[in-house]
C-alpha cells in the first residue's frame, strides 16, 4: 500500500494556515487530523444512540434535561467544525485555486452535509421556521451523513488499492490486515467491536427484570441486528479464508479454518440465536442466551495482547504446569486436613473431602468468604498455616506469567528493531516497509512518535557503522540522539579511565597547555568514580 509520507511542516505564519495545518491537512504526519475526525465520528455515533434512547419514554423523561444539554453540546461542536473548515478553506488545495475558495467550499458535498446537520436547529431557534420536537429529532439523523467525510475517502482508497482483484480477494483484504486493506479495514474492525460491546451490554441489562420489562422489544432488535452482522462476518471470513496461504484448498482449507480458535469463537457467538429460534418448540433453550456473552471473546481478534500472552504462556508452560501441580496438591492436602479436623464438629459443612475442596481453595487464595470456617482449635491452627503457605504458592503462577509477558513483549520489540535494521540496509525505508513497521508497532502498542525516533536512531546507527562517525547535523536536529550520544561518550571515557594508567593520565592533565579547564574538570569527575 502506498502512502504519502510527509514530515511535519513548520508552523504557518497565519492563524488560518495554522488551523488547516494541524486540524485538516491529511498529508501532514504528526498533526491532529486523524484524532479530530475520530472524535467527531464518535460524537456522531453517540448522537444516534441518544436519538434511539429518546424514543423510550421511561428512559428519556427522567433525563430530558441531560439529553438537551448533550444535544446543545453536539450542536456547538458541529458548528465549530463547520466554521473552522470554512475559515481554513483558502488553505485547502481543493479550493484555493478558485477565485472564491470559501464560496466553492460552501457548495461542496461535505460542506452541504455539515450545514444540513446544524442549519435546521438555528432556523428553529431564530423563529424563521417552526418545527415540532419530533421533526427536530428526525432531522438529527442528518448528522449521520457527516460520517461520509470519513467513510467515502476510505472506500475510494480501498477500491484504488484493490483495482483488478477478484471479489474474494477484496473480501479477504477487507476482513484481514493486508497491504491492500487500507483504512476501510480498520473502520470495519471498529464497527464490529462496537457491536460486540453493544450486544454484550444488551445481554447484561436484559438480565435485570425491570429493564427487560421496559426494553424487551429493543433487546430483541439489537440481538437480531448483532447476529446478522456477526453471521455475515463469519460467512465472509469462511468464504475468503482460502486466500491465505495457511488455508489453501476449497474444502480442506475452509474446514481447517473452521477449526481455528477464532473461527470457533465467531461460530459460538451466533449459534445460540439460531438454535433457540429453530428448536424452541422442542426444547427450552433459554439457557443458551447466557452464551451470547461469549461474543466478548471476539475482541481477542482485534487486540494483539492476547497473542503476546499466548506466546508467553506457551514458552513458560512447563514452569506454570509445575506450579499448578503443586497448587493442586496443596488444595487436596488442605481439604483433607480440613475434613479430618472439622468433620465431627461440622458434619454439614465438612461433609466430605470434595465439599472441603471449596473451602480449601477459598482459604489458600486468601479470598475468605466466611460461609465455611473451622471451629476447632486444631482446624484454626491448620488454617492459619495453610493460608500463609497459600499466599506464596498461589502467587507463583501470576508472577511467572507477568514476567513472561513482559519478556515476550520485549522480545517482540527487539524483533521489530531487527526488522527495521533490515529495511534500512539499502538506506531507504519505502512506503510498504513503513506500513509493515507501523502495523507491527501498533501490535506492540508503540506510538508513531516512538517509531519515528526508532527510525532516526536506526539511520544514525547505520551511518555510524558505515562512516565511523556521527553526522553533526543529525545530533543538532534531534535532542534524543544528542542525549544518547552524550551518554555513549561518557561511557567510553569511563572505560578509558578504568583501563588506563590513572596516575599517568592525571600527570598529563596537570601539565600546562595539554588540556583545557573543562577537560580537566570532566577528567576529575570521572577519576573520582
Amino acid at each position: 500500500m502506498n502512502q504519502t509520507q510527509t514530515s511535519p511542516a513548520p508552523a504557518r505564519r497565519t492563524v488560518r494556515g495554522f488551523v488547516y495545518h494541524w486540524l485538516f491537512d491529511d498529508q501532514v504526519q504528526g498533526n491532529y487530523h486523524k484524532q479530530f475526525d475520530k472524535y467527531i465520528s464518535v460524537l456522531i455515533v453517540l448522537n444516534l444512540l441518544a436519538l434511539l434512547v429518546e424514543q423510550i419514554p421511561q428512559l428519556f423523561t427522567p433525563y430530558e434535561r441531560l439529553f438537551h444539554v448533550f444535544d446543545m453540546f453536539s450542536l456547538v461542536v458541529f458548528t465549530t467544525e463547520y466554521v473552522l473548515r470554512l475559515y481554513a478553506a483558502p488553505e485547502d488545495p481543493e479550493f484555493n485555486r478558485s477565485r472564491f475558495p470559501r464560496l466553492k467550499y460552501i457548495f461542496s458535498m461535505y460542506a452541504l452535509i455539515d450545514l444540513a446537520a446544524i442549519l435546521p436547529f438555528y432556523l428553529e431557534m431564530s423563529g424563521l421556521v417552526k418545527l415540532d420536537l419530533r421533526a427536530l429529532r428526525v432531522l438529527r439523523l442528518l448528522r449521520l451523513l457527516k460520517l461520509f467525510r470519513v467513510v467515502v475517502p476510505a472506500i475510494q482508497e480501498f477500491r484504488e488499492l484493490n483495482r483488478g482483484r477478484t471479489f474474494r480477494q477484496q473480501v479477504y483484504a477487507l476482513l484481514n490486515p493486508t497491504e491492500t486493506s487500507g483504512e476501510l479495514h480498520s473502520m470495519l474492525d471498529s464497527f464490529v467491536v462496537w457491536w460486540v460491546l453493544i450486544s454484550v451490554l444488551a445481554v447484561i441489562f436484559e438480565s435485570v427484570e425491570s429493564v427487560h420489562y421496559v426494553l424487551n422489544v429493543e433487546f430483541v432488535v439489537v440481538d437480531s441486528i448483532a447476529v446478522a452482522i456477526f453471521s455475515l462476518e463469519y460467512l465472509f471470513r469462511l468464504y475468503s479464508c482460502v486466500e491465505s496461504p495457511e488455508y489453501k484448498g476449497a474444502l480442506l482449507g475452509r474446514y481447517k479454518y473452521a477449526k481455528a480458535p477464532l473461527a470457533i469463537i465467531d461460530f459460538l457467538a451466533v449459534i445460540p440465536f439460531f438454535l433457540e429460534a429453530l428448536l424452541h418448540h422442542l426444547f427450552d433453550l433459554r439457557f443458551l442466551r447466557i452464551f451470547r456473552l461469549m461474543r466478548l471473546l471476539k475482541l481477542t481478534r482485534y487486540t494483539q495482547a492476547t497473542g503476546t500472552l499466548y506466546k508467553a504462556m506457551e514458552r513458560e508452560w512447563p514452569v506454570i504446569a509445575a506450579s499448578t501441580f503443586i497448587m493442586l496438591l496443596l488444595v487436596v492436602l488442605t481439604a483433607s486436613l480440613g475434613y479430618l479436623f472439622e468433620h465431627e464438629a461440622q458434619p454439614d459443612k465438612f461433609e466430605n473431602i470434595p465439599q472441603s475442596i471449596y473451602w480449601a481453595v477459598v482459604t489458600l487464595a486468601s479470598v475468605g468468604y466466611g460461609d465455611i470456617s473451622p471451629v476447632t482449635p486444631v482446624g484454626r491452627l491448620m488454617t492459619i498455616i495453610m493460608a500463609l503457605v497459600g499466599i506464596g504458592i498461589f502467587a507463583v503462577p501470576a508472577a511467572i506469567l507477568s514476567t513472561a509477558f513482559n519478556d515476550q513483549l520485549h522480545k517482540d520489540r527487539e524483533l521489530m528493531h531487527n526488522e527495521l535494521a533490515k529495511y534500512l540496509e539499502d538506506g531507504v525505508l519505502d512506503d510498504d516497509e513503513r506500513v509493515k513497521l507501523m502495523e507491527e508497532a501498533k501490535r506492540l502498542h508503540i506510538s508513531e512518535q516512538e517509531v519515528e525516533i526508532l527510525i532516526e536512531r536506526a539511520r544514525l546507527d547505520r551511518k555510524t557503522a558505515k562512516a565511523g562517525q556521527i553526522p553533526l547535523e543529525m545530533v543538532a536536529k534531534n535532542p534524543e540522539i544528542a542525549f544518547e550520544q552524550f551518554r555513549i561518550a561518557i561511557g567510553n571515557l569511563r572505560q578509558i579511565a578504568a583501563t588506563g594508567d590513572r596516575e599517568a593520565m592525571a600527570r598529563l592533565f596537570a601539565q600546562a597547555g595539554r588540556a583545557t579547564d573543562d577537560e580537566r574538570a570532566i577528567w576529575g569527575q570521572i577519576d573520582k568514580r
